[in-house]
C-alpha cells in the first residue's frame, strides 16, 4: 500500500518561500505519476503541479507557473514542491498524490491518482 506523507507547511508573509516534502512509503518511481494538489476553504481541490515518474510530461497550474517547481529525489522516495514568491491566494491545504500503474490518464485530474496524503497547511499573509 502506498502512503504519501507530507511535511513543510507553515505560515509565511507574501513574497516568502516554502518547500513542501512528500515521502512516498511503498511507492515505486518506475511507473506512475506524482502531483501536488491544493484545496482552499470553500473551493474544489485543484491540481498545482505533477509529472509522470518515468518522464514524458508534466503540468503546472497557470496560477503557479514561474513561481512553483516540482521535483523528485528517487533515492529518498521523496517529491518536493518548491514555492517561491508566495501570495495570499496560495493559502490552502496542500496534498501529495501518487498514481500507480493503471492510473495517471490525466495528470491534472484527481482521478489520475489512487493514493493521497493527509495534507499540510500553507498560510500566506498579506
Amino acid at each position: 500500500e502506498v502512503q504519501p506523507v507530507e511535511s513543510g507547511g507553515g505560515s509565511v508573509q507574501a513574497g516568502g518561500n516554502l518547500t513542501l516534502s512528500c515521502v512516498l512509503f511503498g511507492y515505486t518511481f518506475r511507473t506512475g505519476c506524482m502531483a501536488w494538489f491544493r484545496q482552499a476553504p470553500g473551493e474544489e481541490r485543484e491540481g498545482v503541479a505533477g509529472f509522470y515518474t518515468a518522464g514524458g510530461g508534466s503540468f503546472y497550474a497557470d496560477s503557479v507557473k514561474g513561481r512553483f517547481t516540482i521535483s523528485q529525489d528517487r533515492a529518498k522516495n521523496t517529491v518536493y514542491l518548491h514555492m517561491n514568491t508566495l501570495k495570499p491566494e496560495d493559502t490552502a491545504i496542500y496534498y501529495c498524490a501518487a498514481g500507480t500503474a493503471g492510473y495517471c490518464a490525466t495528470l491534472r485530474s484527481r482521478d489520475g491518482y489512487d493514493s493521497w496524503g493527509r495534507g499540510t497547511q500553507v498560510t500566506v499573509s498579506a
